[in-house]
């Protein structure tokens, strides 16, 4: 039997990176799992790879609207929802004196406001299941400062700190709230470009490690925190960075 046979989640920012491998090894683990993201051919190709546990639907995860469709859409297909990876993520990377306000809220919508919404969203539907657990995806930079990254770290921040106030308040529901926080892991996202090419290089050889993350290496701590495995943890930051914080 699968660690978490018989759940329901739902994996925002599914289509690829750490989003495709999460929903991955929930469906391997005997997960029903609908995967959102705003890129819809590779969502909808990593859906259909994962077979018939898995579905897809676009989903604008800074749309409150939208939320609601994909909870009706997911009770639907498969029941209740007992699981939600809060995964989907932006990142900018820019000296302060030139942010543009609007790439800073951009970011803050996407990576916080999001979080929120799900929180927000998905609790009656974890009630009509009994109980839940909610995973949001933070990163080293809701731990430590990143520079060059001002709204980045500043939304991971925040994710840290909800996630901390959302375990307080819904815990007498039987509704588990924990963060995971990523160093470096490669995906399409960390991928370097000639803007944060030197971060990234930076950051790897601080790494105690030395190496960037794999998406794997992280979803298989999302898959302790959904399986009932991790009964006892709420509130609670799950650190995946090779090392980089102990410093």
């Amino acid at each position: 039997m699968g660690r978490v046979n018989g759940k329901v989640a739902i994996v925002t920012g599914a289509a690829r990176g750490m989003g495709a491998a999460h929903a991955r090894q929930l469906v391997e683990q005997g997960a029903r799992v609908m995967l959102t993201d705003v890129l819809d051919a590779e969502g909808q190709a990593t859906a259909t790879a994962l077979g018939d546990q898995a579905r897809y639907l676009h989903h604008d995860v800074t749309n409150e609207h939208e939320w609601q469709q994909v909870i009706a859409a997911t009770e639907d297909a498969f029941g209740p929802i007992s699981v939600l990876v809060n995964n989907a993520g932006i990142a900018a990377y820019s000296p302060i004196e030139s942010m543009l306000e609007s790439e800073y809220r951009r970011v803050i919508d996407v990576n916080q406001v999001s979080v929120f919404l799900g929180m927000k969203s998905v609790i009656p539907s974890m009630a009509r299941a009994g109980s839940g657990s909610i995973i949001n995806i933070s990163s080293v930079a809701g731990l430590i400062g990143a520079g060059y990254a001002l709204g980045y770290t500043a939304s991971k921040f925040a994710v840290r700190g909800m996630t901390k106030a959302a375990a307080v308040e819904l815990a007498p529901r039987n509704i588990r709230v924990n963060s995971v926080h990523p160093g470096l892991i490669m995906t399409p996202m960390t991928e370097p470009t000639p803007e944060s090419e030197a971060i990234v290089a930076q950051f790897i050889a601080a790494t105690p490690l030395g190496r960037a993350g794999k998406p794997d290496e992280v979803a298989s701590i999302v898959l302790w925190l959904a399986s009932d495995e991790s009964s006892f943890s709420t509130g609670a930051e799950f650190v995946v960075d090779g090392g980089i914080t102990c410093q």
